[in-house]
């Protein structure tokens, strides 16, 4: 029993996993970011590439 309340007691499990939440966050915002980027990236070279097609 002894063993059982001592590993309720111990937090630093809650602190890797606390970790691993926040980095998991800033993963989702890397990808959002990144794919509305990339859209917007998109836009730009097609419409660069059909203005360099009508010139040519």
């Amino acid at each position: 029993m002894k063993k059982f309340v001592s590993f309720l007691k111990n937090e630093s499990g809650a602190t890797a996993i606390e970790y691993g939440l926040i980095a998991a966050l800033i993963a989702v915002g890397i990808i959002v970011a990144a794919t509305a980027l990339g859209e917007s990236i998109s836009g730009t070279f097609e419409s660069v590439s059909s203005t360099l097609d009508a010139a040519g």
